[in-house]
């Protein structure tokens, strides 16, 4: 009996699946192959049963985004399983994959989510946007990754072949401990989609976990397939999940001037979208900042269940003025300390 679940979640990808699913199933031996499917209206689950009859299927009756979909996709699932995968569908997976992940958090109980090396698909000796090596957050709550700094991407050289601490893992293909992701109640499904597994990995520190990242398994990611990267309704999930994160899970003591010092950083940005012509941007900063201040009273009930305290592995220095300004352009360049 596998004790492991690889879950996808689909949304009209069924071309995503014709090309990456064989690769999923013929390199995932130790593991059970799930589909959770968010309400397609393409032909993905007759094409799933007509010729992946071995993967589960667990079809939703409509588009939950990428949090609340895979809430629901991992409740129906029988209660056997001791690892999740969460692994998007537009992943192709290598030989072993699974197995150096799982023995590392095996050996460790304290760690609760991983991730794995994560590549380009089209260019295979770079680090992938989504996640890289591991991801981190600086004090204001911008996230970046070793060998990813905003657009910035690294080559593979093995410069991040080391297994470390990390502050969030990606979701593109996150393994997690499933006793914890039942004891945090899974991902914040407000969300929809956007910054919900850093919530979940920052809600994972503060209960006690560690999150790891593990070199000695490598997948390729394409990314971007859901929503294009100029998406003005990707910016306004990014910008209002951010602040929400931000609000539910900082210490008291940092959260009045850190949200507001990330509120004033936003309406640079938005203007900064406007002289440039991206009036969608603009708006949906806007339309975040809108959304974010509605929900404060619900993410005041999350955040008495969260105990916010101060948690490792954040960057103390001050990520932008040194990306733009300084010209530091990758992880190792980068001066300030992370929090213990």
């Amino acid at each position: 009996m596998n004790r492991i679940a690889v879950v996808i979640l689909n949304w009209n990808g069924r071309s995503m699946l014709q090309r990456f699913l064989p690769s999923v199933v013929a390199q995932s031996p130790v593991a059970d192959i799930v589909v959770a499917d968010n309400g397609s209206t393409d032909d993905s689950l007759a094409f799933l049963r007509q010729y992946y009859p071995q993967v589960e299927l667990i079809p939703l009756d409509r588009n939950y985004g990428f949090a609340e979909g895979y809430n629901r996709a991992i409740d129906a699932l029988p209660g056997k399983y001791e690892y999740y995968i969460l692994l998007n569908s537009d992943v192709e997976c290598t030989y072993g994959w699974i197995e150096p992940v799982v023995a590392m958090m095996d050996a460790d109980p304290q760690v609760a989510v991983a991730q794995p090396k994560l590549l380009m698909y089209a260019q295979r000796d770079t680090f992938e946007y989504a996640g890289g090596a591991g991801g981190f957050i600086d004090r204001y709550g911008y996230p970046f990754c070793r060998g990813r700094l905003f657009s910035t991407l690294e080559q593979d050289h093995g410069q991040y072949d080391d297994p470390c601490d990390i502050f969030w893992a990606t979701g593109a293909c996150m393994f997690v401990r499933a006793s914890v992701w039942h004891s945090l109640k899974g991902l914040d499904g407000d969300f929809f989609a956007h910054m919900e597994e850093i919530d979940f990995c920052w809600r994972t520190h503060l209960a006690g976990y560690r999150v790891r990242y593990c070199p000695q398994s490598t997948v390729y990611h394409v990314g971007g397939g859901t929503l294009p990267k100029s998406s003005p309704f990707k910016t306004e999930l990014n910008f209002r999940n951010n602040l929400s994160m931000l609000y539910k899970n900082l210490p008291v003591k940092r959260r009045g001037w850190v949200l507001a010092m990330r509120m004033w950083l936003d309406r640079v940005a938005a203007v900064k979208f406007l002289l440039e012509g991206h009036v969608g941007e603009y708006k949906a900063v806007r339309r975040a900042h809108r959304q974010y201040r509605a929900w404060k009273p619900q993410l005041d009930e999350k955040r008495k269940k969260s105990g916010a305290c101060q948690v490792p592995q954040v960057y103390q220095g001050l990520l932008l003025p040194e990306y733009y300004l300084l010209g530091r352009k990758v992880f190792t360049s980068l001066k300030g300390i992370f929090s213990k």
